[in-house]
């Protein structure tokens, strides 16, 4: 009898750590999403053991996985940026360099076959949202004693100190209401980014849209409406924000001013790349092209301050494929957003957050390069790769 039980106490505890090897992949990622909201470093640190974790799940069926345009796509796109540093004009240094924010991008693939197989996603997003939450918490500190900003201690050179960077079920829907609220104050009150007034009413018509009755999202339309007007009388910050659009675009057409504003680089960014985009229609530049490109047109700075200045990227995710990879780029990167919004028709938490993941992507993608940010990106590649492979598992089990 004994020796039963040891047998069966030997096979359970041999089989939890076979089972084991299937959540410390998601255990690894959910750190990543933890970490991500703070530090770049530890998010790459954290990506070493989830890949090596990831090596021993079951991989039979992830050649079959990588067919699917959900995953050839964001490896078309990493390709042709690999291909890209063949033509290019830029040197090898740059060349290489541009050539890692695509590579995050191989990411999606292997997120979606894990979490497509094993129910760990709510780990990774509970994680981001725990860590969002502090970071909230910790802005808000921040904004009312600036000495106690993180950036003091950490930053690599001089550092200006600066106030605030650094339902059915009722109790859970009043919690995540009271944080939603939190993150809205601190957007309005403490840093305000143009890009997320852009983004922020479309995702709001979009969820309505999908996820309300038309009775409910008039009222919630209105809520919204009367929101904004309240937010607009009390926090001076956002009038300040919001005007800094009229008078940034006004002062990029007075063909006298040749000072540096956000909306007016962003103009002569637009209008040298489209220049640049004519020269190279089909295939673009180069990979890592870009700086070279706008050092070759720049004016002298002294002359020209707002002609004259040097980037990496136009600022616009259109663009930036455009100049380095053409046509070819733009077409890889609107079916890559395609196939992603296709992948996450239909109800639940996973499509939910997905279809918002994929929609801000695109949304903020028209004044910056998100897909190839850092924190943006990764953002998409967390969200599409963990969402997308729950809203798989979640039909399947369905049908």
């Amino acid at each position: 009898m004994t020796e039963v039980l040891n047998e069966q106490g030997r096979a359970s505890w041999l089989s939890a750590i076979w089972a084991a090897r299937y959540r410390t992949p998601a255990r690894f990622v959910a750190l990543v999403a933890l970490l991500l909201p703070w530090s770049t470093t530890g998010v790459t640190f954290a990506l070493v053991p989830w890949l090596i974790a990831f090596a021993f799940i079951d991989l039979r069926e992830l050649p079959r996985s990588l067919l699917r345009p959900i995953c050839l796509l964001p490896i078309a796109l990493f390709v042709l940026a690999l291909v890209g540093t063949l033509w290019s004009v830029a040197p090898w240094a740059e060349r290489l360099h541009a050539l890692g924010p695509s590579a995050k991008l191989l990411v999606i693939p292997l997120l979606i076959y894990q979490f497509e197989r094993w129910p760990y996603g709510k780990w990774v997003f509970a994680a981001f949202l725990v860590s969002c939450t502090l970071l909230m918490l910790y802005s808000f500190t921040v904004a009312i004693d600036p000495r106690l900003s993180l950036k003091l201690y950490l930053s690599r050179g001089p550092y200006q100190v600066e106030s605030g960077i650094a339902v059915r079920r009722v109790r859970i829907a009043a919690l995540f209401a009271v944080l939603a609220l939190g993150f809205l104050a601190n957007m309005m009150f403490v840093v305000v980014s143009r890009t997320a007034l852009v983004t922020l009413p479309v995702l709001l018509v979009v969820f309505a849209l999908l996820h309300l009755r038309w009775r409910a999202a008039l009222v919630a339309g209105a809520a919204t409406a009367l929101i904004a007007v309240a937010l607009w009388a009390v926090s001076p910050h956002l009038r300040a924000t919001v005007g800094k659009f009229q008078s940034d675009y006004e002062r990029s057409l007075e063909a006298e001013n040749n000072s540096i504003s956000g909306m007016g680089s962003r103009l002569e960014y637009w209008r040298k790349s489209l220049g640049f985009v004519a020269d190279a229609p089909l295939i673009g530049h180069g990979t890592g092209s870009i700086r070279g490109l706008f050092v070759g047109v720049a004016a002298k700075p002294h002359d020209d301050p707002l002609r004259g200045e040097i980037v990496s990227n136009p600022h616009n995710q259109t663009l930036s494929n455009a100049v380095q990879w053409g046509m070819v780029g733009v077409l890889v990167l609107y079916a890559l957003w395609i196939a992603h919004l296709l992948m996450f028709r239909g109800e639940g938490l996973a499509c939910w957050i997905g279809m918002l993941v994929v929609v801000q992507n695109m949304l903020s993608s028209l004044l910056n390069t998100h897909l190839f940010d850092f924190t943006s990106g990764w953002i998409y590649v967390l969200g599409v790769g963990v969402a997308g492979g729950m809203a798989l598992a979640a039909k399947r089990a369905s049908s």
